[in-house]
């Protein structure tokens, strides 16, 4: 790695006053750098370089202002980097100035940099608090729910940085403040096109609210009808019974056969483990069964292939079909669980997953095989 010296020179190339092509040609090395653990570490430990590479992203040389951005991406995916980051440079309070701008052209550039500074709680609750202060989430949301907000940027990673800071009590607070419907205007995401990321992102969003089971009778309720919008991803064209289709919401009875179903897993998953927290409390149950979504699930599973959603998919199954616990018990989210038999849980999930983990490789085995048999 670079000697003091030389790093020192490398800095004093970062300047407003130096040539441009002089200025572009450091910046791209120092982009590479950051690109790997070592060349981070290396800027780690020197914040004055980190903090004359911000500044430059003000550069008149839009190429500059690029490259010094995606340095930032870089080394924002690097949770050593955050403290330096949001605390000894201060980069959030400009990057959500230009957030807010709906010209301003590296607009996503400063989402993707804003979500990786949020995936871990200790930054994500740093950086919260300069977001209420300069921000606020409602401005947040508005931006995210306005199409062609910015006509350079997609915005699609302000949905993941919504979902990483709905992590803290706080942000599902005011998410769920049922005098801003701010949470009824992302519902209709779940089913969003255009972007998996963003589709993704809202999902998140979603199942970090409903952890907080004081508000799923809320959530349930014509007022938000949060399960319509659950299901549908999940659903598909399969022709039902008179019977099944009238049990179900209306939005999912009789759908056309041309119907898809979410495509990404990760995603499918997220769905199945937020109307499981939805599925944890008495109420939640009851409208669960009440609206038929077993039927759903039914059909989900017989086409759903991955392993680990189809997992999902059978526990949220059996708490549908089985019986109720318990008195004492209603609520699944409160139950205190003895340390011994919370052991054997762990050992029983950890032993599942290696299990799925096994089956996921077989499986992955076959299509290579098949992969081969073609080829020949």
């Amino acid at each position: 790695m670079l000697s003091d010296s030389e790093a020192a020179e490398l800095l004093s190339f970062l300047t407003p006053a130096t040539r441009p092509d002089v200025k572009g040609h450091t910046a791209g090395y120092i982009l590479g750098l950051s690109g790997n653990r070592d060349g981070c570490r290396f800027l780690r430990a020197r914040p004055d370089i980190i903090a004359a590479l911000f500044a430059l992203t003000s550069d008149p040389s839009a190429a500059i202002a690029e490259d010094c951005y995606r340095i930032l991406i870089n080394l924002s995916a690097d949770e050593t980097l955050h403290q330096v980051l949001v605390t000894d440079i201060g980069v959030v309070p400009s990057l959500l100035k230009n957030l807010k701008d709906p010209q301003f052209p590296f607009a996503d550039k400063i989402c993707t940099i804003l979500s990786n500074l949020t995936r871990h709680q200790k930054t994500c609750k740093t950086l919260f608090k300069v977001f209420q202060e300069e921000m606020g989430l409602a401005q947040l949301v508005d931006i995210l729910c306005t199409e062609g907000y910015n006509p350079h940027a997609d915005m699609h990673y302000l949905a993941p940085l919504l979902s990483n800071l709905t992590q803290l009590p706080d942000a599902r607070r005011f998410l769920m403040d049922k005098d801003r419907c701010a949470v009824q205007r992302l519902l209709p995401f779940t089913q969003f096109e255009a972007s998996a990321l963003r589709r993704g992102g809202v999902v998140g969003v979603l199942r970090n609210c409903c952890f907080d089971h004081a508000n799923h009778e809320w959530l349930l309720s014509d007022q938000v009808d949060i399960l319509p919008f659950l299901l549908l991803p999940l659903a598909g064209p399969e022709e039902l019974s008179e019977e099944d289709n009238e049990g179900l919401p209306v939005d999912l009875q009789y759908l056309p056969e041309d119907k898809k179903r979410e495509e990404d897993p990760d995603i499918r998953q997220m769905l199945l483990e937020t109307l499981m927290l939805l599925a944890a409390t008495k109420d939640g149950r009851r409208t669960l069964k009440d609206k038929n979504v077993y039927v759903v699930m039914r059909e989900f599973h017989r086409w759903e292939k991955d392993p680990k959603v189809t997992s999902a998919c059978e526990k949220l199954v059996e708490v549908l079909i089985g019986d109720e616990p318990e008195r004492g018990m209603d609520n699944l989210l409160e139950v205190n669980i003895p340390e011994d038999v919370e052991e054997k849980l762990k050992e029983a999930h950890a032993e599942e997953q290696r299990e799925l983990q096994a089956e996921e490789e077989r499986r992955n085995q076959d299509d290579d095989d098949q992969t081969d048999i073609r080829q020949e």
